[in-house]
């Protein structure tokens, strides 16, 4: 993998191994315009969620085998026609008010977010993410969550989601640290995904899930976050063996969980933030607005 730091330098896409290694101080294309709106940050997704003109509910979804169903926001774009569908995967601390609001978010942008609480009955009482007295709490129980409950618990939400009659049957996943690192492995474990986001999230360690993946998928990183980063390359070498399509963007200066933490690092965050945000939004519409 080459180092951003000096390909940043220019203004040209770097193509390494097949990839698009884009810089994030390259311009944005004529063609596809920075959004309007940001996702909320951590601090302000209260206030945004309780501003939002679109339509959010709670829905219980069925999970098979058990009678504690998956509790999942659901949001609504306003739009004509059929939409098509992102599954929003929380980060390590559970279903919190920051996720929902990147949910409704995806909903202005014409998707259908569906982002499922998978502490569902895990929690103190039966309860999920709120039901935890702290974050530390909600972590210890996320670690807990073994890979096939997991995955288990992303097909409910999918089989519901597809089955909503506003939408268009296409669907894309997207995840946010430990949701980054359960997005990847979805697109391992669900053959019939469309297409996955993977924000500073780990990608698999066993070399022969590769070959599993069916959708493309587009990796958003922080260059200050080798812990991640360090698991950039051998995604990106298996993937290529394999004729399989990831996309891996570094933010020169960003850390970790830039997307929620906007405001932190001098600048770089938000960059990133632009610039991920920017690259999230043209790549499920390429897969999942036909």
């Amino acid at each position: 993998m080459l180092d951003l730091r000096q390909k940043c330098m220019s203004r040209l896409l770097v193509i390494v191994c097949g990839f698009t290694m884009a810089c994030a101080s390259e311009p944005v294309p004529s063609t596809t315009p920075l959004p309007q709106t940001l996702p909320a940050t951590e601090d302000t997704a209260p206030a945004v969620l309780e501003a939002s003109p679109r339509h959010g509910e709670w829905v219980a979804v069925e999970l098979p085998g058990s009678d504690m169903p998956v509790k999942t926001w659901v949001v609504y774009p306003e739009r004509s026609g059929k939409a098509p569908i992102v599954l929003v995967i929380h980060e390590i601390y559970g279903l919190t008010e920051w996720v929902r609001a990147v949910a409704d978010q995806f909903a202005a942008e014409g998707f259908i977010a569906v982002a499922p609480d998978l502490l569902s009955g895990r929690g103190p009482n039966g309860g999920g993410t709120d039901a935890f007295g702290s974050r530390d709490e909600a972590v210890k129980a996320i670690l807990a969550l073994e890979h096939n409950e997991r995955t288990r618990r992303l097909d409910a939400v999918r089989a519901y989601a597809l089955d909503i009659p506003a939408g268009s049957g296409r669907i894309g996943s997207v995840g946010f640290c430990w949701g980054g690192m359960a997005s990847f492995a979805y697109a391992v474990d669900q053959p019939d995904l469309h297409a996955a986001v993977v924000y500073y999230g780990t990608s698999p360690a066993d070399a022969t899930d590769f070959d599993r993946i069916k959708a493309p998928v587009l990796g958003l990183y922080g260059e200050d976050d080798e812990r991640v980063n360090a698991t950039i390359s051998p995604a990106e070498n298996a993937m290529a063996a394999l004729g399989q399509s990831y996309e891996s963007v570094i933010f020169p200066g960003a850390g970790h969980g830039f997307l929620r933490a906007q405001a932190e690092r001098e600048g770089a965050n938000l960059r990133a933030a632009e610039q991920g945000w920017m690259h999230t939004l043209t790549f499920f519409r390429e897969h999942l607005e036909h």
